[in-house]
């Protein structure tokens, strides 16, 4: 028998700790330049500990993605309080309030997001939910029509706004150069201040 931590309240104590060194980590020094003896050092338990939890580093590295996109798709599926307003208002204003929460996560969790929303290979698949959850969002609203002012297909132009968060997440969000409402706001408006006029 393996010796290490048993499954107990002192036991989860242990995985916790693995999984909050292991984001620090991946996060500081990349997935490949990371041992599992880094981990094990970083949270001061021992090697067979982290075996009682995770099969692998790479099994390790998948719970966290796993844990980032949970979050991301509870922030994007959430439901607004408010009375939902159809056309091209209601969208923008939506939009710009989920864009507030999301960026609230990820201000909340920057290693985490660093890992599954930049770094790791199932990112494109968080960016691709993004996409399809902007798009339903048009259709939902019924304002798909409206936004052809822009003489550019829709999924184009979603694929550049997903691009720009991104890249404005990094450059401005992670850096603290932005507050998330101020992001939230300074992307509505460069996308669509356009058609605000038009409404």
């Amino acid at each position: 028998m393996a010796r290490g931590r048993k499954f107990n309240s002192n036991g989860e104590q242990s995985k916790q700790l693995l999984l909050e060194k292991a984001i620090e980590l991946f996060s500081d020094k990349g997935y490949h330049h990371t041992k599992i003896s880094d981990i094990v050092k970083a949270a001061n338990v021992t090697q067979p500990t982290f075996y009682l939890y995770f099969k692998s580093k790479d099994a390790l590295y998948n719970d966290l993605n796993a844990q980032f996109q949970s979050g991301f798709l509870a922030v994007m599926n959430s439901k607004s309080t408010d009375i939902i307003e159809y056309g091209l208002q209601g969208f923008i204003t939506l939009l710009e309030q989920k864009l507030l929460n999301l960026f609230v996560y990820i201000i909340e969790n920057p290693e985490l997001t660093k890992i599954g929303f930049i770094e790791s290979k199932q990112a494109h698949l968080v960016k691709n939910q993004m996409t399809q959850q902007l798009l339903h969002l048009i259709y939902l609203h019924d304002c798909d029509k409206d936004l052809q002012l822009y003489s550019v297909d829709i999924k184009i132009m979603i694929d550049s706004l997903v691009g720009s968060i991104e890249r404005l997440i990094i450059t401005n969000l992670l850096e603290e150069k932005r507050l998330p409402a101020e992001l939230a706001n300074d992307i509505v408006q460069l996308y669509f201040w356009k058609t605000k006029e038009v409404i």
